[in-house]
């Protein structure tokens, strides 16, 4: 099926871009809520986009990149369709397994005392630049793969 975007991607592609996009936005958003101190609020907002983007993960980028990127490695890693796409999956997968930890430490008791970080600002706003760099890097994929 033919995308919306206007690029040679398919629906899937787009949609998930859109999505990818407006999660984005909604972590700023989430952010200025911690910074007005309403803080059940952004742990909501930032796990519920945590949440949405496991499933975007799960349903349509690790398939993507289990068929079209996998396969050709470590052989094709220096050609940017292929590298670019494994940076970001990369990436990607470290901002997830840092959110699932931060969601994990502030708002269960599962971790030992050991475990918890206490620099929650920092922790948060290395998660959110990381996260926006990733975001940025799958613009770039999507730019690369469809729009090229």
């Amino acid at each position: 099926m033919e995308g919306f975007l206007g690029t040679h991607a398919g629906y899937r592609a787009d949609l998930n871009l859109t999505i990818q996009i407006a999660m984005g936005i909604a972590l700023i958003f989430g952010a200025f809520l911690a910074r007005n101190k309403r803080f059940v609020a952004h742990g909501i907002c930032q796990t519920f986009v945590l949440v949405l983007n496991l499933a975007m993960i799960y349903l349509l980028m690790w398939p993507s990149f289990h068929s079209n990127v996998l396969p050709r490695l470590p052989k094709r890693l220096g050609k940017r369709f292929y590298a670019i796409a494994t940076i970001h999956g990369v990436l990607g997968g470290l901002a997830e397994i840092l959110g699932l930890y931060i969601v994990l430490v502030a708002g269960t008791k599962i971790l030992p005392e050991t475990w918890r970080f206490k620099r929650w600002k920092l922790w948060m706003r290395i998660e959110l630049g990381l996260w926006w760099v990733v975001l940025m890097m799958g613009a770039v994929t999507y730019l690369i793969w469809y729009a090229g």
